[in-house]
């Protein structure tokens, strides 16, 4: 009798796991793997040195934040790749299933799992450096959720880049729109030039690496106006805690009505990276009638298309990132 309950119990547990379930869990997993070495990095390049005294640590350690966002992207891919494809992104999530034939019923899934992963995530972080928050805000006689909301250029809007983005005092919110839109249309239609068997796809499973470079990349080169978000769940998810935290309107609405922008200019940058890479580069490969590329794992995982799949074949079966 008992070993039958278990034996049922296990069932259930599998059935559980083997259904949308089981990837909503690995994207909430992922995400907050994601937010923890990204938000983690922020609070380091603030705190590093005497940072906790300069307002322009971030600019200082810039180099700390661009790595620790692309490092975390790689991480978060890697825990999640196996079993939901590793979107760890709703942008991304929103390109597959316009252009990769995802499915649309899983969408508003793994976005929900992607923002509660995002706001746990900024919650260890936050309690993991609650020292370093109070010291600042002694320092700088910052009273949260009241002093500087409206000022760009405050100390309490250094700290709050902790957990969530915010345009440039000399960026204008349209511009800050732009620049998202620009940062995502990189991030995605590079993410579809590496996982496109027709192209020349990363292999050795070594996709969710190459993508945490593109994401340096874009800080490096695309990071100052608007701060990169390029993640609508990297930017809301904390967002949200912050405000449970008493970070009041600096954390929503943001100044400016601010708190829109990473998340609907990321959504508009996916469709758009998503379509020029199709429409131009993958069109190009299909009309030369390229064949996979081969000497992929046979069994790959993470942000990968299905080794000797036809080009038919992907385009029915295409679900994540990875492609499998």
């Amino acid at each position: 009798m008992q070993g039958s309950l278990l034996r049922n119990s296990r069932l259930r547990s599998n059935a559980f796991l083997n259904s949308i379930w089981g990837e909503m869990l690995a994207e909430f997993l992922g995400t907050m793997v994601l937010i923890l070495f990204g938000n983690g990095a922020v609070a380091i390049a603030l705190g590093a040195g005497n940072g906790v005294f300069n307002t322009n640590a971030l600019f200082n350690n810039w180099m700390i934040v661009a790595w620790g966002w692309g490092l975390a992207v790689v991480l978060g891919v890697y825990v999640a790749g196996a079993v939901s494809g590793g979107h760890i992104n709703p942008a991304v999530t929103l390109a597959f299933a316009l252009r990769r034939k995802f499915p649309w019923w899983k969408v508003l899934p793994y976005w929900a799992a992607q923002v509660v992963g995002a706001y746990v995530g900024a919650a260890i972080v936050y309690f993991n450096y609650s020292g370093l928050l109070s010291t600042y805000e002694a320092k700088f006689h910052i009273i949260r959720g009241v002093t500087g909301i409206n000022d760009l250029s405050s100390a309490a809007v250094t700290e709050a880049k902790i957990f969530y983005t915010f345009p440039q005092p000399f960026v204008s919110i349209p511009a800050a729109f732009a620049d998202q839109v620009l940062g995502t249309a990189l991030l995605v239609g590079l993410i579809f030039a590496v996982v496109d068997l027709l192209n020349q796809p990363v292999q050795s499973n070594l996709a969710p690496f190459v993508i945490g470079l593109i994401v340096v990349a874009v800080g490096l080169s695309f990071g100052l106006n608007a701060g990169f978000a390029i993640n609508p769940a990297r930017d809301f998810g904390p967002r949200l805690f912050a405000l449970t935290v008493g970070f009041g309107q600096l954390a929503m609405p943001g100044p400016g009505a601010y708190f829109w922008v990473p998340i609907v200019g990321p959504l508009v940058g996916a469709i758009a990276g998503a379509l020029v890479y199709d429409l131009g580069i993958h069109s190009t490969l299909v009309a030369r009638h390229e064949r996979v590329s081969g000497g992929v794992e046979e069994r790959g995982r993470t942000v990968r298309e299905e080794p000797g799949a036809t080009e038919r074949d992907l385009e029915e079966r295409g679900r994540t990132v990875r492609e499998v």
